[in-house]
């Protein structure tokens, strides 16, 4: 019997289709670690998406492309898998609360530090998040990646964040020793826009990697918490 697996991520309202090519590409990827699977994704910006996506799949788990479990993933996504009649999927925790993606960003920010020939007691790094303005579900899970990292020997690890306090344009004292890791599962317009932005206000002097959910390893991840 072939298994199914829903990826939803929230997307681009300004840009929806780039981010439904982004994530339909992140599914393929996740497929190849997962022969016989029906492996397929969908963006809740995308008018329509959702119930096509659904569209003669009775049920299957769904994998929430989030950073956190807010209100979008644990509230608003159930309701709108009910809306489109889908209310026999699994939902499993979001993407960002994995403790397996929480220590490949640890390796991230390692392999970051090791490249310029630096040990972590040597090296800040600058957790830069979204965060929330109505919710502390977000931040709480950047806090505490922050936390872990400081555990685990970096010089600095501290969050900063685009939608609350502290915001990422108030994060001073970043040197050339400095790694930046954005915590995000996709490259969208905060990236791109929002982040380069608020790191020069802040004279973010460090090294700028790319969002962890892009990383290569991260399709095999997803394959493992789904096999779970």
């Amino acid at each position: 019997m072939t298994k199914t697996a829903l990826i939803v991520s929230h997307g681009q309202p300004s840009d929806p289709d780039t981010a439904e090519h982004a994530l339909a590409l992140l599914a393929r990827r996740v497929m190849e670690h997962l022969p016989g699977w029906d492996v397929v994704s969908v963006t809740l910006a995308k008018p329509g998406a959702l119930a096509a996506a659904v569209a003669g799949r009775a049920q299957g788990l769904v994998y929430p492309m989030f950073m956190a479990g807010g209100w979008f993933p644990m509230t608003e996504l159930p309701r709108r898998m009910d809306e489109v009649g889908a209310v026999d999927w699994a939902y499993l925790p979001p993407f960002g609360l994995d403790t397996r993606v929480q220590a490949l960003a640890r390796t991230l920010v390692e392999e970051a530090a090791e490249a310029k020939g630096r040990a972590a007691a040597e090296t800040s790094v600058l957790l830069a998040a979204h965060g929330s303005s109505r919710s502390s579900a977000p931040s709480q899970v950047a806090h505490g990646l922050a936390a872990q990292l400081k555990r685990a020997g970096f010089a600095r690890a501290e969050a900063f964040f685009i939608d609350q306090v502290p915001q990422i344009s108030s994060a001073e004292g970043f040197g050339a020793d400095a790694v930046c890791l954005p915590f995000f599962a996709a490259e969208g317009g905060h990236v791109t826009e929002d982040l380069p932005g608020a790191l020069a206000a802040s004279g973010f002097a460090g090294q700028v990697l790319p969002p962890l959910g892009l990383d290569h390893r991260v399709p095999g991840l997803i394959a493992a918490a789904l096999q779970v």
